[in-house]
C-alpha cells in the first residue's frame, strides 16, 4: 500500500446495508494489500448482549476484519458521544499505524459526526444533569421540551422530541452559559482526517419501508424477547441509555404486559421508520458525501 491511510465513513439509514457494503470495501482493500479495519459507529451496537434488536454483525460473519467499538459497554452504563469520540478517534489512529483504511460504519449521526468532523463537545455538570433527569421523571420530556424551545429554538427543532436524553442535555449546556449543544453538525464542519471518504448508502423510501418493516417482525421471531429477558437481569431497566432504544423499550413493555405482541412490533416499526428518515435528513447535510446505489461498485470507488 501507498499513500496516507484513509478514513472512510459509511452512513446512511437503518436497515440500508451499511455493514455488507463496509465488509466489502475493507475486503476488497484487503485483497490489494490494505489492511483496512471497521469502526462502529452505532450507538447502540456498543452494548453488550444488544445484538437482536440492533441487527448487529456476528463475529462469524465479519469475514476475519477486525471490528472495533462493538460490545465495548454494559446495558447498565451510559453511551455518551463524548464518552465515544476519543475512543473512536484512537481506533482510527491505531488502525492507520498499522497502515491499513479505517472504515467508519453506522447510522448514528451524531457519532459519526463527532469522529469524521472537527468539533468538540460542551462540558458536563453532573449536579445540573441530575437535577435535569429529576424534572423529566416528574414532569415528563414535553415540559423540558417547551422550555428548551423558549431558550433555544434553533437547537429545540433539531432534537428528536422523542429522545429525553438530548433535550436533558441541550438545557445542561444552557445552564451552564452555552447557547447550544453538542447534538448539533457545525454550520460549516471541517474534517478531522485530511483524506476522509463520505459514502451514504440510498435505498428508494418505499423499498426501505418494506424491508425496515419485515426486519422488526424478524426480530421478534428471532427471539428478542428472550434476549430482553436476559439483559433485564443484566440490569437493562437500570440503564439510562440502553433501556429507550427503539424495539428493546417496546420488548420490555410487551414483557410487562403494558403491550401487546402486536402493539410492541406495531410501535417499533413505526418509530424505526420515523428514526430512518430522521438518519437520511442529518447525513444529506455532509458536505462532499457521495450517495451510492445497490449494488456499489466497489472497484469504481477504489478507482481500479
Amino acid at each position: 500500500m501507498t499513500g496516507r491511510p484513509r478514513l472512510w465513513a459509511v452512513v446512511g439509514a437503518t436497515g440500508a446495508g451499511k455493514s455488507d457494503l463496509a465488509l466489502d470495501l475493507a475486503e476488497r482493500l484487503r485483497s490489494q494489500g490494505n489492511p483496512a479495519e471497521i469502526v462502529n459507529a452505532d450507538a447502540m451496537q456498543l452494548y453488550r448482549g444488544m445484538d437482536i434488536g440492533t441487527a448487529k454483525l456476528p463475529p462469524e460473519e465479519r469475514r476475519g476484519i477486525p471490528h472495533h467499538l462493538f460490545d465495548v459497554r454494559e446495558v447498565t452504563e451510559e453511551a455518551a458521544v463524548a464518552w465515544y469520540q476519543p475512543l473512536a478517534r484512537a481506533a482510527v489512529t491505531g488502525i492507520h499505524e498499522r497502515g491499513g483504511d479505517a472504515i467508519l460504519v453506522g447510522g448514528s449521526g451524531l457519532y459519526v459526526s463527532s469522529v469524521v468532523f472537527d468539533f468538540a463537545f460542551p462540558p458536563r455538570d453532573p449536579e445540573v444533569r441530575a437535577r435535569l433527569e429529576r424534572e423529566l421523571e416528574t414532569d415528563g420530556a414535553g415540559a423540558l421540551l417547551a422550555r428548551l424551545r423558549a431558550a433555544d429554538p434553533a437547537t429545540a427543532e433539531r432534537i428528536d422530541p422523542q429522545n429525553p436524553r438530548r433535550i436533558v442535555r441541550a438545557l445542561e449546556v444552557i445552564e451552564q452559559g452555552g447557547t447550544t449543544h453538542g447534538a448539533v453538525l457545525p454550520a460549516a464542519p471541517t474534517l478531522w482526517h485530511a483524506d476522509t471518504r463520505l459514502l451514504g448508502l440510498h435505498v428508494d423510501r418505499a423499498a426501505l419501508v418494506e424491508r425496515l418493516d419485515a426486519r422488526v417482525l424478524r426480530m421478534w421471531e428471532a427471539g428478542l424477547l428472550d434476549e430482553v429477558g436476559r439483559l433485564q437481569v443484566a440490569g437493562l431497566e437500570s440503564g439510562v441509555t440502553a433501556r429507550r432504544a427503539i424495539g428493546y423499550a417496546q420488548a420490555l413493555a410487551q414483557r410487562e404486559g403494558t403491550m401487546t405482541r402486536a402493539e410492541a412490533i406495531a410501535e417499533t416499526q413505526a418509530l424505526t421508520r420515523r428514526y430512518a428518515r430522521r438518519q437520511v435528513s442529518w447525513f444529506k447535510r455532509y458536505p462532499g458525501l457521495a450517495w451510492l446505489e445497490h449494488p456499489v461498485d466497489i472497484d469504481g470507488l477504489l478507482g481500479v
